[in-house]
């Protein structure tokens, strides 16, 4: 029988192989300390949420946000463990950022509604629209 352990690095494909779940440790975690960069290089660092779905993680922004302009420009972030206020509480790991369309967002946006009914399921995409804003998915591997 195949089993998965959201706990460990790893699950266990139905070949007996091991396939990397390099974002299980942040699965239970609800805030994370995102650090993008700008064109000089400087890191800015933004709490985040995070929903982690097996190998990957999403995110979730607007359009037009600095974090989203910097990330497009520089696909390279680091993300690490925090408290709301972005206080880092773990140690941090590099990731590459991708802005997800169509069913793919749909999956993100699922995922993040998943873990955060009420912010992401109902608020937050409610204040986007209310300000006209475009609410923006985000896929993040490991680097």
């Amino acid at each position: 029988m195949t089993s998965t352990n959201t706990n460990s690095n790893s699950a266990v494909l139905p070949n007996g192989q091991a396939r990397p779940q390099p974002f299980a440790r942040f699965a239970e975690q609800k805030t994370i300390a995102l650090t993008t960069y700008r064109r000089d290089g400087t890191p800015v660092v933004t709490p985040v949420h995070i929903a982690v779905d097996g190998p990957v993680a999403y995110i979730r922004t607007f359009d037009p946000s600095g974090k989203l302009k910097r990330m497009r420009r520089t696909a390279g972030v680091e993300i690490a463990p925090s408290t709301i206020r972005g206080s880092v509480t773990g140690e941090s790991m590099h990731a590459t950022a991708r802005v997800l369309s169509g069913r793919e967002a749909e999956t993100a946006a699922k995922a993040m509604a998943a873990k955060y009914p009420f912010a992401h399921g109902k608020l937050i995409p409610w204040y986007h629209r209310r300000k006209h804003l475009i609410t923006t998915e985000i896929m993040l591997t490991a680097s």
